[in-house]
């Protein structure tokens, strides 16, 4: 990225184009007003606000969105502190089907408890869902969490917890809204995460990626291109090549079932509002798609994370 930020520095253009690249490069405005303008926050603040403005499509008021919870969506468990054969005996005495599996990416008809070389920890293990689907997938999984409760199940930094969410109906312009939303959110949701999962090997940021590359995509591959076709982002697009999926990757491990109730209603508010428009670079308390009662509940786990 050095190179980068040298070369945009070095162009023979004006103060107002070389702060557009450096922050679609990823750099923050007080770093962008430190290299162009000498520490002129103001001047950068106000590029900034017109690159939104050209960017943000905001949602007509009379449009109501519809954000009931029925697209299809699949889970990825990592944790550890318990063996693949009793938790699968457990699951199954709780009228959960599930097989214990070697490492594959095949999807299933039934939950499989699978080996993850990346985990740390005794008896560490993946549990992949089957594909769920709204309401009836969230009380199927609130059931896995009971069990694995039960059985003292344990997650620790090198666990995360992946989302897929279904993308057979996305349009091309939905997923630039998807990508640029979840970009213009990531500040946000990074404070809601915790420190290990705000710039991590396995969910990488999208700072780096530049909107304009992400406007300028013609089609899936492009926009795959621009994300490196590296499947370790936050936002994973290389799923959709092989389950017509995308899928989030930067939740950290838990069993915790409301932690995953309420991170699966938010990605299904991020896909709906995107197929509209793209949120901006905003607050927590005006994120468009989200009730009261999310946003309190995210407001209490910035406040947590950031004690």
């Amino acid at each position: 990225m050095n190179e980068q930020i040298t070369a945009i520095l070095s162009q023979t253009t004006t103060k107002t184009r070389k702060i557009e690249q450096l922050l679609q490069l990823g750099l923050t405005r007080r770093q962008v007003a430190d290299l162009v303008t000498n520490g002129n926050y103001g001047f950068v603040q106000n590029v900034y606000k017109k690159m939104l403005s050209r960017t943000v499509q905001t949602i007509p008021a009379s449009i109501q969105l519809d954000y009931t919870f029925t697209r299809k969506f699949g889970i990825e468990i990592e944790a550890y502190n318990c063996t693949r054969e009793k938790l699968a005996s457990e699951l199954r005495s709780a009228g959960i089907d599930v097989a214990v599996e070697g490492y594959n990416h095949t999807t299933r008809n039934h939950w499989k408890l699978v080996t993850d070389s990346s985990l740390t920890g005794n008896n560490t293990f993946e549990l992949v869902s089957p594909v769920l689907e709204g309401e009836a997938g969230l009380k199927e999984l609130e059931k896995v969490c009971w069990v694995l409760e039960y059985c003292d199940v344990k997650v620790n930094d090198s666990c995360g917890l992946h989302i897929h969410m279904d993308a057979a109906d996305f349009d091309l312009q939905t997923w630039k809204n998807l990508a640029l939303s979840y970009k213009h959110l990531e500040r946000v949701i990074d404070s809601f995460m915790p420190q290990s999962r705000r710039q991590n090997y396995y969910c990488k940021g999208l700072s780096s990626i530049s909107a304009a590359d992400i406007q300028a995509a013609q089609n899936i591959n492009d926009l795959r291109a621009a994300f490196g076709n590296n499947r370790y982002r936050k936002v994973n697009l290389e799923a959709y090549a092989r389950h017509r999926t995308v899928e989030f990757r930067q939740h950290s491990g838990t069993t915790n079932f409301t932690k995953m109730e309420n991170w699966v209603r938010f990605l299904n508010g991020l896909i709906t509002f995107a197929k509209s428009g793209i949120a901006a670079n905003t607050s927590l308390e005006n994120i468009p798609f989200l009730d009261e009662k999310q946003k309190l509940f995210y407001k209490l786990r910035t406040k947590k994370l950031a004690r």
